[in-house]
């Protein structure tokens, strides 16, 4: 009761897109003379560093230019480039508004007096938000040949030009970025409990996540291949509805099982699985919601392949990570004293209404 009393009051702290991690994008592409870097982040990080300015003023026409110089030092003393004969010094070539991301993006160049073996990259643009992350991409010849993720502790990248990032790297790197979306996703933590709440054996339960994964991974396809992508502002509150549905769902089919058969407080109800079939279907509106994920990373396309393949088996992890858990919890609370595990999914699916029907309230405001 407590740890579903707690969880409810944690999802109501959450804002009102669960995944509005904070981004920044920086791409480097190698030429002749030198570097031209482009570095991209939101409004409202860059107005952060700036006390007297704030999100919206660098959006407004001219409002970016006025502050240029004021944010390229900002930039350069948190992410530089230095080779082993000299650390390279930037000039500030341009900065763009980006009104409808509600970002903006610095041209920065770097001349060399010759072409380095190996390049060391620093970067920690902004440290105040631990959970900050900048996606990096560099190009030479034309062609991406890395990309890394500065998070953290993660500062520091060495770079030598003519390399090629191997396949297995860039599968690790965005499997770790698929388990962090579920584990920073606390809407789809919610939706997937809310599935277990009920119980049922392995088989069932196995079937039920696979009939989600089997949907969500194709919406999450056609959405990161631009074929088929509902807006946000559609998608977030739909996946809201599914939550509030799934709670009401466990609680109606305890009543109805318990009018129609005669279930005495206590006893464990033989339930028919009507969730294979809602799992599958709302398993296609939480693939758009992982496809925004994958999209605020703003991938090049020569990455979508490899990158969208290990983004999802990082979800599939995550989400096995959870069924893992609380399925055997559930369990064992059936074992102990079905009373207790009773009232346990009762206060469970109460949990999942109340927080889904919060979330929906929330977008459909913020949307």
């Amino acid at each position: 009761m407590q740890v579903c009393v707690c969880l409810l009051l944690l999802a109501l702290t959450l804002p009102a897109y669960a995944h509005n991690t904070p981004f920044s994008y920086i791409d480097l592409k190698l030429q002749e003379a030198g570097i031209s870097a482009s570095v991209e982040a939101y409004a409202v990080d860059w107005a952060h560093e700036l006390p007297d300015v704030d999100a919206d003023l660098l959006m407004r026409t001219g409002g970016a230019e006025k502050q240029k110089q004021r944010l390229f030092n900002i930039a350069v003393s948190r992410f530089a480039l230095s080779s082993a004969n000299e650390t390279l010094k930037p000039e500030l070539r341009g900065i763009t508004s980006l009104a409808d991301k509600q970002r903006v993006r610095l041209s920065i160049y770097y001349p060399w007096r010759e072409a380095p073996t190996a390049l060391h990259v620093h970067c920690q643009l902004f440290p105040y938000d631990t959970r900050h992350r900048t996606y990096l991409n560099v190009y030479q010849d034309s062609r991406l040949t890395q990309q890394s993720t500065f998070e953290g502790a993660v500062t520091d990248l060495d770079y030598k030009p003519g390399s090629h990032q191997t396949i297995l790297a860039v599968i690790k790197q965005f499997l770790v970025q698929g388990v962090y979306h579920i584990f920073t996703g606390p809407d789809h933590i919610l939706f997937i409990v809310g599935l277990l709440l009920l119980g049922g054996t392995i088989r069932q339960l196995l079937k039920i996540v696979t009939a989600f994964t089997i949907a969500h991974s194709i919406t999450l396809c056609l959405a990161t291949l631009n074929i088929l992508n509902p807006p946000a502002r559609v998608i977030e509150p739909m996946i809201a509805l599914s939550i509030v549905f799934v709670g009401v769902h466990n609680m109606y089919t305890r009543w109805k099982h318990q009018r129609d058969h005669g279930i005495e407080e206590g006893e464990a109800p033989v339930l028919p699985d009507a969730r294979l079939l809602f799992a599958f279907g709302f398993g296609f509106i939480h693939g758009f919601g992982f496809a925004n994920a994958l999209h605020e990373m703003e991938l090049p396309p020569a990455a979508l392949g490899w990158t969208l393949l290990s983004f999802n088996l990082g979800v599939e992890f995550g989400q096995a990570c959870i069924v893992l858990t609380v399925a055997p919890l559930l369990a064992f609370l059936h074992r102990k004293s079905e009373m207790i595990a009773q009232r346990v999914v009762t206060v469970g699916s109460l949990t999942v209404i109340v927080a889904g029907a919060f979330w929906f309230v929330q977008r459909v405001i913020a949307g």
